[in-house]
């Protein structure tokens, strides 16, 4: 029985919400380990576009179990909300939905600071506003509030007071800080809180003990390798572990019970917010890449930036990951174009880098250095076996594993769950998926 965790290879928005929603039907758990509300997953069931937020997509099946880890952050507004679209599309919550008490929440003062910081940096990063960072900092610095702390109403209050009146006392006098009054704050809170509260439980008791059973868990991590808080393009990053141990480190569940890692990556490169994009396409390729991949941020709406794959970054991604094979979704985006670029390594002052450098003063000055591919300019929108896929489709996907050291499992030819190919690779065959 395999326990797998999938993580995003890029900057976020490969698609990981479809693979997890395709192959949680071999799982008994889903379990998201890291993030917030910062992060979307965009899921087609029949005519139907749900986007997720907090719970994971694995929802979605009937009779799976999700849980949200002590890694993720909490808003408890938008948890309530997704649970009222999942009730709307008759989605069973109670009983298959378990949130770990001791997950952190992000409160009203953490958007402003969020936003207000954002608006007034000399160094904007692009955040999504939704008060994320600061929620990470305030529990970094010890003074965060878990979801589990309001079973304590007083504990609440007194804590929500104390937090408040510190970060009003540390604002400037035209800061919308100065607007929140605790005692609201605290009464829309312990409202939404009485909604969730049923669900709550000890995240890593309950996963530990699952694995025990001999119950198959299905790890998601938010966001993507390059927007790591350690291993990515700091300070563009996101505040959490998107890699691979962020798993562990977000679910309480160790290491040696872990039996594999599925990276998921995107046929071309896309990044949302501000830093460094080697491959960025600001032409009308970019434009054409962007419009038929429809690449529109879930959460925001933000058109995300274009450019073709970068080879240099997946790589970094299949190291400090640990990989064990790649899903590769959006192949039909690609369809129209008579040449491909792939980005084999990056020029810097007259160097040849083919290492990932993820400092990002380097990173900001490489220009890519690409290997042409001729593109196959047939439909593969739809396809369901490698059979159906065009020949020069195939040289590009044998290509794509040379280049990586890795091969590819699955493959994504549309949104629909149906329009996916698993491949029959030994590490599919292990996990038990094909």
């Amino acid at each position: 029985m395999a326990n797998v965790i999938v993580v995003g290879t890029q900057w976020g928005d490969e698609g990981k919400g479809k693979i997890v929603d395709t192959i949680s039907e071999s799982f008994d758990a889903v379990a998201r380990y890291q993030g917030g509300n910062n992060a979307g997953h965009t899921v087609v069931v029949g005519t139907e576009k749900v986007v997720l937020h907090l719970v994971p997509s694995g929802i979605l099946r009937k009779g799976k179990i999700c849980i949200l880890g002590n890694g993720v952050v909490v808003d408890l507004p938008g948890l309530t909300h997704e649970l009222h679209q999942l009730r709307r599309l008759a989605v069973k919550a109670e009983g298959h939905l378990y949130i770990g008490k001791n997950a952190h929440l992000v409160l009203p003062y953490h958007k402003i600071l969020d936003q207000e910081r954002e608006k007034h940096a000399a160094r904007p990063l692009g955040t999504t506003g939704r008060g994320i960072g600061p929620a990470y900092a305030d529990k970094a610095a010890r003074v965060g509030t878990r979801i589990g702390d309001l079973f304590d109403p007083a504990l609440f209050h007194e804590r929500l007071r104390v937090n408040l009146a510190e970060k009003q006392g540390h604002a400037p006098a035209t800061s919308a800080l100065h607007s929140l009054d605790a005692e609201r704050i605290f009464d829309e809170q312990m409202s939404h809180f009485r909604e969730v509260q049923g669900f709550l439980v000890d995240a890593s008791a309950t996963l530990n003990r699952m694995i025990d059973e001999g119950r198959k868990i299905l790890f998601e991590g938010a966001q993507g390798t390059l927007l790591d808080v350690d291993l990515g393009t700091y300070p563009y990053v996101t505040s959490s572990s998107a890699t691979a141990g962020g798993a562990c480190i977000g679910t309480g569940v160790g290491p040696t019970r872990i039996d594999g890692v599925l990276g998921v990556m995107k046929a071309y490169t896309t990044r949302v917010g501000e830093g460094p994009f080697p491959t960025e396409l600001k032409d009308s390729t970019g434009e054409e890449l962007r419009n038929r991949g429809r690449e529109y941020g879930a959460t925001t709406g933000r058109p995300r930036r274009c450019g073709w794959l970068d080879a240099v970054s997946l790589r970094y991604a299949v190291r400090v990951n640990g990989l064990s094979t790649l899903a590769l979704t959006k192949l039909d985006v690609l369809d129209t174009f008579p040449v491909l670029q792939i980005c084999q390594a990056y020029r810097y002052r007259g160097q040849i880098l083919e290492e990932f450098p993820n400092e990002v003063d380097i990173l900001k000055e490489c220009e890519p250095v690409y290997e042409e591919i001729e593109g196959w300019q047939e439909n593969t929108m739809g396809c369901t076996s490698v059979a159906e896929l065009p020949k020069k489709c195939h040289a590009f996907l044998d290509r794509l594993e040379a280049v990586l050291g890795i091969d590819i499992s699955i493959i994504s030819t549309g949104p629909e769950r149906g329009r996916t190919i698993l491949l029959p690779t030994p590490t599919l065959k292990q996990w038990g998926l094909v």
